[in-house]
């Protein structure tokens, strides 16, 4: 299976793959996309069950999008890349970095965490979603993705991601609430060779900052960035910070 995705930038410049948060598709990813296509093969994608991608039977494992993501690889004759995931592009990214480290160069991690319980928070969620569709947790969701203040004075962003969450298919956001539900990258986090920048929100609601700074105390050489103001779509409310700081490390 080839999740959908979009490349764009200079054929012959280093990869760079942007990977996207649960109810969120490779649009999230807009206010930086095209500064960070003036010096890399951008590669964007929908992950399962999102946006433009095949919704296969669920629930997923991490194991699933990993996989998924080794395979877009593979599609696009990458042999490595830098990655910068957000969320469950986060987890995605952690996974190829203990599970296929020849494949990644450089990982950027936003707003992310190796285990994210209590489990039974992604068991209802998922069955609420199940029930009703994605449109039932679309305010919530923006709530989480972004400061009080953004969304007060930024109404048509909030609004956009509010439309994002309720246009994912009900089922592929179900099954990919398994994907955390059941996660545990801690145990791989101490063997991640891949040179490691962790941003983390200040006011993020979903993966609170001690999430990113467990990450980066177990991976060698990790360095934790915190932005304030910031909830868990950071790259959308600090939009120049977030391009600058994946700039840095990529280019370090």
């Amino acid at each position: 299976m080839i999740v959908h995705h979009v490349v764009t930038g200079p054929a012959d410049a280093p990869p760079l793959v942007l990977s996207n948060s649960l109810g969120a598709d490779l649009r999230m990813w807009d206010p930086q996309a095209e500064a960070l296509a003036e010096r890399f093969r951008l590669v964007r994608y929908d992950t399962r069950g999102h946006g433009g991608s095949p919704v296969p039977d669920g629930p997923y494992s991490i194991d699933h999008v990993g996989q998924d993501a080794l395979a877009l690889l593979d599609h696009l004759e990458i042999e490595r890349a830098h990655w910068v995931g957000l969320s469950l592009g986060g987890m995605t990214g952690m996974w190829l970095a203990i599970n296929a480290p020849e494949r990644l160069d450089r990982l950027v991690l936003l707003c992310t965490s190796a285990q994210l319980g209590p489990a039974e928070t992604w068991r209802e969620r998922a069955e609420t979603v199940r029930a009703q569709g994605t449109e039932a947790v679309a305010d919530a969701g923006v709530g989480r993705w972004l400061t009080e203040r953004f969304r007060a004075e930024n109404p048509g962003t909030a609004t956009w991601l509010r439309d994002m969450i309720a246009a994912a298919p009900d089922s592929g956001y179900a099954a990919c609430c398994a994907v955390i539900e059941h996660m545990d990258l801690t145990p791989g986090l101490a063997g991640i060779s891949a040179p490691t920048l962790v941003i983390a929100g200040a006011q993020d609601p979903a993966t609170p900052p001690e999430h990113g700074e467990r990450i980066a105390a177990a991976v060698d050489g990790a360095r934790l960035e915190v932005l304030d103001p910031a909830a868990h779509l950071a790259n959308v409310e600090q939009p120049e910070a977030v391009t600058r700081l994946i700039l840095e490390h990529l280019e370090a």
